[in-house]
Protein backbone atom coordinates (compact mmCIF):
# COMPACT_ATOMS: atom_id res chain seq x y z
CA UNK A 1 0.00 0.00 0.00
CA UNK A 2 1.19 3.24 -0.90
CA UNK A 3 0.19 6.59 0.26
CA UNK A 4 0.58 9.82 -1.38
CA UNK A 5 -0.82 12.98 0.48
CA UNK A 6 -0.23 16.45 -1.39
CA UNK A 7 1.61 19.17 0.11
CA UNK A 8 -1.78 20.68 1.37
CA UNK A 9 -2.13 18.18 3.86
CA UNK A 10 1.18 18.00 4.38
CA UNK A 11 1.08 22.03 5.49
CA UNK A 12 -2.18 21.73 6.83
CA UNK A 13 -0.35 19.04 9.18
CA UNK A 14 2.23 21.48 10.34
CA UNK A 15 -0.29 23.91 10.90
CA UNK A 16 -2.04 21.74 13.39
CA UNK A 17 0.82 21.31 15.00
CA UNK A 18 1.35 25.30 15.68
CA UNK A 19 -2.26 26.18 16.21
CA UNK A 20 -1.66 25.90 19.92
CA UNK A 21 1.19 28.37 19.67
CA UNK A 22 -0.96 31.09 17.76
CA UNK A 23 -3.68 30.33 20.43
CA UNK A 24 -1.28 31.05 23.19
CA UNK A 25 0.52 34.23 21.48
CA UNK A 26 -3.33 35.66 20.75
CA UNK A 27 -4.72 35.02 24.34
CA UNK A 28 -3.17 35.77 27.79
CA UNK A 29 -2.19 33.45 30.82
CA UNK A 30 -5.56 34.21 32.48
CA UNK A 31 -7.79 33.54 29.48
CA UNK A 32 -10.15 30.57 30.33
CA UNK A 33 -8.94 27.60 28.99
CA UNK A 34 -12.36 27.40 27.94
CA UNK A 35 -12.13 29.89 25.62
CA UNK A 36 -8.80 28.92 24.35
CA UNK A 37 -10.06 25.55 23.31
CA UNK A 38 -12.79 27.19 20.98
CA UNK A 39 -10.57 29.41 19.53
CA UNK A 40 -8.47 26.41 18.57
CA UNK A 41 -11.46 24.67 17.63
CA UNK A 42 -12.68 27.54 15.57
CA UNK A 43 -8.88 28.03 13.54
CA UNK A 44 -8.71 24.35 13.21
CA UNK A 45 -11.68 23.78 11.65
CA UNK A 46 -10.60 26.70 9.23
CA UNK A 47 -7.50 24.61 8.95
CA UNK A 48 -9.57 21.85 7.57
CA UNK A 49 -11.98 23.09 5.54
CA UNK A 50 -9.12 25.26 3.39
CA UNK A 51 -6.99 22.33 3.46
CA UNK A 52 -9.61 20.53 1.55
CA UNK A 53 -10.40 23.42 -0.60
CA UNK A 54 -6.54 23.56 -1.42
CA UNK A 55 -6.55 19.85 -1.62
CA UNK A 56 -6.05 17.78 -5.51
CA UNK A 57 -10.02 16.54 -5.79
CA UNK A 58 -10.78 18.16 -8.95
CA UNK A 59 -13.91 19.41 -8.88
CA UNK A 60 -15.63 17.79 -5.88
CA UNK A 61 -15.19 20.00 -3.06
CA UNK A 62 -16.45 17.39 -0.18
CA UNK A 63 -17.90 18.83 3.12
CA UNK A 64 -17.42 15.38 5.23
CA UNK A 65 -13.36 15.28 3.96
CA UNK A 66 -13.18 18.65 5.02
CA UNK A 67 -14.82 17.99 8.40
CA UNK A 68 -12.84 14.99 8.92
CA UNK A 69 -9.70 17.17 8.16
CA UNK A 70 -11.13 19.28 11.25
CA UNK A 71 -11.32 17.19 13.35
CA UNK A 72 -8.14 15.61 12.46
CA UNK A 73 -6.20 19.07 12.61
CA UNK A 74 -8.40 19.88 16.32
CA UNK A 75 -6.92 16.67 17.66
CA UNK A 76 -3.55 16.91 16.68
CA UNK A 77 -3.59 20.60 18.32
CA UNK A 78 -4.64 19.20 21.25
CA UNK A 79 -2.37 16.16 21.43
CA UNK A 80 0.84 18.43 20.26
CA UNK A 81 -0.19 21.23 23.33
CA UNK A 82 -0.75 18.67 25.78
CA UNK A 83 2.04 16.45 24.66
CA UNK A 84 5.10 18.48 22.49
CA UNK A 85 4.60 22.37 23.73
CA UNK A 86 3.21 22.61 27.31
CA UNK A 87 5.87 19.93 28.99
CA UNK A 88 8.70 21.81 26.95
CA UNK A 89 7.38 25.31 27.78
CA UNK A 90 7.37 26.19 24.27
CA UNK A 91 3.32 27.79 25.16
CA UNK A 92 4.76 29.84 27.89
CA UNK A 93 7.47 31.02 25.68
CA UNK A 94 5.35 31.76 23.18
CA UNK A 95 2.76 33.89 25.70
CA UNK A 96 5.91 35.98 27.16
CA UNK A 97 7.54 36.45 23.44
CA UNK A 98 5.07 39.48 23.12
CA UNK A 99 4.52 41.21 26.92
CA UNK A 100 7.19 44.05 26.47
CA UNK A 101 9.27 44.89 29.95
CA UNK A 102 7.40 46.46 32.78
CA UNK A 103 4.10 46.09 31.06
CA UNK A 104 1.43 45.44 33.30
CA UNK A 105 -1.15 43.05 31.19
CA UNK A 106 -3.51 40.61 32.75
CA UNK A 107 -1.51 37.63 33.69
CA UNK A 108 1.74 39.36 34.22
Amino acid sequence: MTVNLDAAYWIGLVISIVLPVLVGLVTTRVTHAGIKATLLLALSTANGFLVEYAGPHGDDYSVQTAAVLALVSFAVGVLSHFGLLKPTGVAGKAQHSLVKSGSHAAGV
